[in-house]
């Protein structure tokens, strides 16, 4: 089955999809935070998944500010909304990481701003699809089910 990355942002959210046998991940789209868990139902509709992968933004010292919290809030609204598992995944550096990938690809500045939030959501999706089989990598959120 297949997961889904999520890059939360204050006013836009990422979007990447794992495979069917969840090996890799490839950025979705980039939609805007007010409609997001909206069209993550959506896509559930147009492609299946089990899982919400969650990045959580945390400062280098690891510490979490206002943007982790409202992370986990999303991740709450999915969670309910959606009736689907969802885990948080340590992001730090996926933006600029994606921004290097992008720079790499020759992409121009506008073609940039419009799809980093999907390739970082993809960067946090396969670090999650890398290291699912260590518990320590991840951290779960309580699911509908166990409320």
């Amino acid at each position: 089955m297949r997961v889904l990355g999520v890059d939360y942002g204050k006013k836009r959210v990422g979007l990447a999809i794992s495979d069917g046998l969840g090996l890799t991940a490839r950025p979705l789209e980039v939609v805007p935070r007010r409609n997001a868990v909206q069209r993550i139902a959506q896509v559930r509709d147009e492609l299946p998944f089990s899982l919400v992968v969650i990045g959580l933004p945390t400062g280098l010292s690891g510490s979490e500010g206002e943007s982790a919290a409202a992370a986990r809030e999303l991740g709450r609204e999915i969670a309910e909304e959606l009736d689907v598992r969802t885990v948080f995944v340590d992001e730090r550096f996926t933006s600029r990481m994606a921004e290097s990938a992008l720079l790499e690809a020759g992409l121009k500045r506008q073609a940039r701003k419009e799809t980093i939030d999907s390739v970082a959501a993809a960067i946090i999706l396969q670090t999650y699809l890398d290291h699912a089989g260590n518990p320590d990598d991840v951290e779960d959120v309580e699911s509908p089910d166990s409320v």
